[in-house]
């Protein structure tokens, strides 16, 4: 009976038959209510939570209350259980345990994982929370060096200068900030930092990011703010010139989970840098966790507001959670000793205080000042302020236009944009410019979708684009999908490739006059593929937001669609507004948008709980 309505509830489009499957290989068919469990833990975990609370088994939580009548039907079917019941019933299954022994399911209080998630938020809750030990530094010395690279201590906080103290101090530590307070500043004055303060001269230090896009910026930003540091030529020398992606630095090996690098073959290098943190999954940072040295410092970098990883899990977020209350006192005392700056801490508990002494956040920003409209509407919808976000639209600010597209007229006048948006990079393909000089032309304007398919997502705009462009003259498309000037983006990683998940080509001749997908690498270089050796890919004018991310444009076009759909979030919309430098165009109906302002993602998992008790 409970199959049969799972299956139904499959058909509704509540559950996959991947959730189904798995339950029913979990469970028997005589525990109706352990296969209901099963597989809604299965569809929690194929939307990005990390376990399942007990409380979305009662009947009005069941399908997210979006199938009362089936929910009502299976809860029946199920016993009729209260959490107490389930929590009974759980732990009397084979299947379920409490994490100490390998079974597929852990239930700890009222949460509910998959043994696979269970371990990983553990491994790295206890890697935050205990194995972050405090640095021992001369701390005179090291006035002496922050003094030098950030400058004497003035009136106000100099947050930069504090994130660097902050890591320098600690093992682990996490920097967060929205676009512009300057990361990679942060990052190259405290690695300088660092060198200056080993004594050996032979630190290594190793630069990653999730995806080849975010590499390529880190390498470029990094490089460039080093070269402005006052620093001997050996000290130059230490600096990495080069990031990895982070299934490159692990060594994914190909149609396989196993990783090169691991707990037993851990990584060569004594500080890792990991940039665009929020986009890093928690297997992923378990994974990354067990590849380190017994000793290697681990910064992590990223914004906490922007969108969380596709895979499960918010990383970067519970772990930030913990920094809007402030340092213990002896933290806040020697960092007020290192820096000058006056900070005033609180009693904490031991386990709060080894995670909240390790986090700083940069709060002001030098890309967006009070006459930029991006910066503005960024922090209105950050806050879920619609009216703010309205005046700012409204505005008649320069850099952000908003428009409607409730209308024919509307949609067309959009995909015109979108062809003047990518004619200057047609242009440079056209006068057969150099790869490196095309890949940064068509990397001004950029068309971000919430949506993959319909006319106001990926596939119906980059098909829509496309016959614009032919239209206009800049693209001869012929029978095929190749093109000269054709953008793609890789879907699936291929490491014999050196190609990854999100990195974006664009289709040149080469030196003979054969079409080929060139690629800028994260050194600066550029490869060159066949177009037919390429993995998963797809046409790259329009892309969704969760692509975007480690990514800025001069020009960003958003696009939200007509209707409202769950997916619409306030991080989803804060992170295509903040890939805009200059620029930002706003397509959506305003209902929309402000109801997607008033919908913060919610990710569920234990980690922050884990972390605050330390386990």
């Amino acid at each position: 009976m409970m199959i049969a309505l799972l299956d139904q509830a499959v058909a509704l489009g509540v559950l996959r038959p991947l959730d189904v499957q798995f339950a029913g290989v979990v469970a028997a068919k005589d525990e109706p209510d352990i296969l209901l469990a099963a597989a809604c833990l299965s569809a929690e975990a194929g939307v990005g939570h990390v376990c399942m609370m007990l409380d979305q088994l009662q009947m009005g939580q069941l399908f997210a209350g979006r199938q009362p009548e089936l929910a009502q039907a299976v809860w029946l079917t199920a016993g009729k259980p209260d959490i107490a019941r389930w929590q009974q019933r759980l732990m009397a299954c084979a299947a379920v345990g409490d994490g100490s022994d390998a079974t597929p399911l852990v239930l700890h209080g009222q949460r509910l994982y998959l043994q696979r998630m269970w371990q990983s938020e553990g491994e790295v809750a206890v890697f935050i929370s205990s194995d972050n030990e405090h640095q021992v530094v001369d701390e005179s010395h090291l006035r002496a060096i922050l003094d030098r690279l950030f400058g004497a201590a003035t009136d106000k906080q100099d947050w930069q200068k504090i994130a660097a103290a902050v890591a320098v101090t600690r093992r682990i530590a996490v920097i967060s900030g929205g676009p512009g307070t300057g990361k990679t500043t942060t990052v190259a004055k405290l690695l300088a930092a660092l060198v200056q303060l080993d004594d050996r001269g032979r630190l290594r230090i190793q630069l990653t990011a999730p995806t080849g896009k975010a590499a390529a910026r880190l390498t470029e930003s990094l490089s460039s703010a080093s070269r402005k540091l006052a620093l001997t030529p050996a000290q130059h020398a230490l600096f990495p010139t080069e990031a990895a992606t982070l299934h490159r630095l692990l060594g994914v090996q190909p149609n396989s989970q196993r990783m090169l690098y691991h707990r037993g073959n851990p990584l060569h290098l004594d500080v890792l840098v990991v940039d665009e943190a929020s986009m890093v999954d928690l297997p992923m940072m378990a994974r990354l966790i067990a590849a380190l040295p017994k000793r290697a410092r681990l910064i992590l970098l990223g914004d906490r507001d922007q969108l969380a990883s596709v895979e499960a899990g918010a990383v970067l977020g519970d772990i930030c959670r913990f920094a809007e209350q402030g340092y213990s006192e002896a933290r806040a005392a020697e960092l007020s000793r290192l820096t000058g700056c006056l900070l005033r801490g609180g009693q904490q508990a031991r386990a709060e205080a080894a995670v909240r002494d390790s986090i700083c956040l940069l709060r002001k920003s030098y890309r967006f000042d009070a006459k930029s409209g991006i910066g503005q509407l960024a922090q209105a919808v950050n806050v879920g302020d619609l009216a703010r976000a309205r005046a700012v639209i409204n505005g008649g600010f320069s850099d952000v236009a908003g428009y409607s597209l409730a209308t024919t007229e509307e949609y067309q006048a959009l995909l015109a944009v979108c062809v003047e948006g990518y004619r200057d990079y047609l242009i440079q393909v056209i006068a057969g410019a150099d790869a490196v000089t095309v890949l940064a032309a068509f990397g001004y304007f950029q068309v971000l979708c919430a949506l993959r398919i319909g006319p106001f997502g990926v596939a119906g705009l980059n098909q829509r684009i496309e016959s614009g462009l032919q239209h206009a003259g800049l693209i001869q498309r012929s029978a095929g999908h190749w093109y000269l000037g054709r953008p793609v983006m890789i879907g699936r990683s291929d490491s014999t490739l050196g190609l990854y998940n999100g990195d974006i080509g664009i289709a040149l001749r080469d030196g003979r006059g054969d079409l080929r997908v060139h690629f800028l690498l994260p050194d600066g270089s550029v490869k060159s593929v066949q177009p037919s050796r390429l993995p998963a890919h797809e046409t790259a004018y329009a892309m969704t937001m969760h692509k975007s991310q480690g990514s800025e444009f001069y020009h960003t076009v958003l696009v939200l669609p007509t209707h409202f759909l769950p997916l619409l979030t306030r991080e989803l919309v804060y992170t295509a507004i903040t890939r805009a430098r200059t620029r930002l165009s706003l397509y959506a109906d305003d209902r929309v948008l402000m109801k997607a302002i008033c919908t913060p993602t919610k990710r569920r998992s234990g980690l922050a709980e884990r972390l605050r008790k330390g386990e």
